[in-house]
């Protein structure tokens, strides 16, 4: 009998080629998303440093807009520090994801990583090591650091700083970046049945929970309602496993 045909290596380049086409498009989100916390904070009375410290200091995303508002409407810090630990639970879940993939990597570089950890940072970087097979942190700091963090401080300097000179910001339809973003990223995730299905109920019942509760309730309602959903697909009726799962 033939000797089976051992399976080819990865090729790490063409991974890392890849991620770098893919961050190229959440870039453009990440400038658009950034621009747009610019100008709320500027709104809310921030200043220029006050804006983008938090944007480097903080580095939350939607926790940030959440943040910019509960400041505005003069809610009292403790307040403001809960809602939005609540708004950034889904990091948890994104952290115990990661974990498996970086745990032998040196303490100061995993809390580095923790720092850059975003919705996007987050899934450009599962589908690279899931193509590879194993962690690259070449394709992390790519992912955190080349299409988010710097991408975004610029853009919040740029919206905090020429803001004013744009009479009404609704009007160019930037709001729906960040929705149209997240769908992207979803989508690029969902690898089998499990994750279909997940992410179908985790949308539904995070809607349903934000309308009712407020939307960082909802987040945190989808984020761990809609996976449990998702596990309770037979094993046999999930897709079979392989390198990219």
């Amino acid at each position: 009998m033939a000797e089976p045909t051992p399976a080819a290596p990865p090729d790490v380049d063409a991974s890392r080629r890849r991620l770098i086409t893919e961050a190229a498009g959440i870039v453009v989100s990440a400038v658009g998303f950034g621009f747009v916390y610019g100008l709320a904070a500027r709104d809310a009375g921030f200043s220029p440093v006050e804006a983008l410290a938090m944007s480097t200091l903080a580095f939350g995303g939607a926790a940030q807009f959440a943040a910019v508002g509960y400041v505005a409407g003069g809610l009292a810090w403790p307040g403001v520090v809960l809602l939005t630990a609540l708004l950034n639970g889904r990091h948890l879940l994104y952290s115990a994801a990661l974990a498996p993939w970086l745990r032998d990597r040196p303490f100061v570089e995993r809390a580095a990583a923790a720092h850059l950890l975003t919705d996007e940072s987050f899934a450009l970087t599962m589908a690279h090591f899931r193509r590879l097979g194993r962690a690259d942190m070449w394709g992390y700091w790519v992912a955190g650091i080349g299409a988010t963090f710097i991408p975004w401080n610029l853009a919040t300097l740029a919206g905090v700083m020429v803001g004013g000179s744009i009479p009404d910001p609704d009007q160019f339809g930037i709001d729906v970046i960040f929705p149209a973003a997240m769908i992207g990223l979803a989508v690029g995730l969902i690898s089998g049945r499990r994750e279909v299905v997940a992410a179908i109920s985790g949308a539904a019942i995070g809607v349903l929970v934000a309308l009712i509760a407020g939307p960082p309730i909802g987040i945190i309602a989808g984020g761990l309602i809609g996976p449990a959903i998702g596990l309770l697909v037979p094993a046999a009726a999930a897709d079979p496993p392989g390198p990219a799962r």
